[in-house]
């Protein structure tokens, strides 16, 4: 495994990611890429994962396309197709992370240590949870390199987080927005300082891990999923599923009885 992306385990349940090229701002490349899609299979099969938390090495959360040279794409490309074959295996590879990030059964918590530009932004707007250290930056930078602001998922994740006006804006400049900004529009949760990021990002992870497996898990699908529905109806008939999945489950009847019996819940292992 390759340790542009480094996978270590803080707590029992908790599975941190860590982007690990500092001396390149943790830019993307296909092996980078590449790393981080292995890693996110690795948590996604292991079952006492319970939270995933990805962040950076260094100064810098991740700074978008390493403009020195991607590589090869890990997929086959019809030597037919050219340089327009490699291009779209190399998009696809690195917007299918966003995707990724989505398909983990695991919540995704992302601790962002430092500058978030371009397909840096895209996996901060992919996950679930998001937190901020002071130091910050997000930039929906593809703009900036002469192609179009609207990239890897940020043309439908952006205006849903914070309103269609303020992100054509970010998409249209590409400027730097500040931490204390980002939270103010509610691109992030909250912000904390640098030296707090790591032990907010695992204090999440425990209000987390405190429910039961399912039903994180179901959460994480349905409300994923009710963004993409096109009424309340549907909604609510996805919703009413998922609850009598849970109701007939071990955990859901564990969850009532430790409320009663005032004490934590003892979720079943492996779940």
């Amino acid at each position: 495994m390759s340790d542009t992306v480094l996978l270590s385990y803080p707590e029992p349940g908790v599975a941190l990611i860590t982007l690990n090229r500092p001396d390149r701002l943790n830019a993307m490349t296909a092996e980078l890429v590449g790393a981080l899609h292995a890693r996110l299979d690795e948590v996604a099969d292991d079952p006492s994962a319970r939270v995933i938390i990805l962040t950076g090495a260094g100064r810098a959360f991740c700074a978008g396309l390493d403009l020195t040279g991607y590589g090869t794409p890990a997929a086959r490309v019809d030597p037919e197709s050219g340089m327009v074959g490699v291009a779209l295996a190399t998009q696809e590879e690195i917007a299918g992370l966003v995707v990724h990030l989505r398909r983990v059964p695991q919540p995704v918590i992302v601790a962002v240590n430092g500058a978030a530009a371009g397909g840096g932004l895209a996996l901060v707007l992919g996950s679930d949870i998001r937190l901020a250290a002071t130091s910050a930056r997000f930039s929906a930078a593809f703009i900036k390199i002469g192609v179009s602001g609207c990239d890897i998922g940020t043309s439908w994740l952006l205006p849903r987080l914070i309103g269609a006006g303020a992100a054509h804006e970010m998409m249209l400049t590409g400027r730097l927005v500040g931490s204390e900004e980002a939270a103010r529009r509610g691109l992030v949760l909250e912000v904390v300082d640098n030296e707090a990021l790591g032990e907010r990002a695992l204090a999440e992870a425990r209000l987390v891990m405190a429910n039961s497996p399912l039903g994180v898990r179901l959460t994480k699908e349905t409300m994923w999923a009710s963004l993409e529905i096109g009424g309340l109806a549907a909604a609510i008939a996805l919703e009413n599923h998922t609850q009598i999945l849970c109701l007939n489950t071990p955990d859901q009847r564990e969850a009532v009885l430790a409320f009663l019996e005032k004490r934590p819940p003892r979720w079943a292992p492996g779940q």
